[in-house]
């Protein structure tokens, strides 16, 4: 008996966009990047990227829509960090 999975993806990739959320909504409204490491969001950056370059060669819609979402965010926060450090 086959089950289809597909809706736990949804689950952890909404769950996961989501929880970045507050952080990234919090960074753009105080432009306060002091207390972000570089290191930890230019790796995090990279790591969302290749997660959505693996979700786009599987077709796999819910990695390629968070991702997606998750790579605005991460990588809008990282210029900022960059910007004004």
């Amino acid at each position: 008996m086959d089950i289809d999975l597909t809706w736990t993806g949804y689950v952890a990739a909404t769950l996961t966009t989501v929880a970045f959320v507050p952080q990234a909504v919090k960074t753009l409204r105080t432009r306060d990047t002091r207390s972000i490491s570089l290191h930890m969001y230019l790796v995090f950056t990279v790591g969302v990227a290749f997660w959505l370059a693996y979700g786009v060669a599987l077709h796999s819609w819910p990695m390629i829509v968070s991702n997606t979402v998750t790579l605005g965010l991460a990588g809008t926060i990282l210029a900022m960090k960059l910007r004004w450090r």
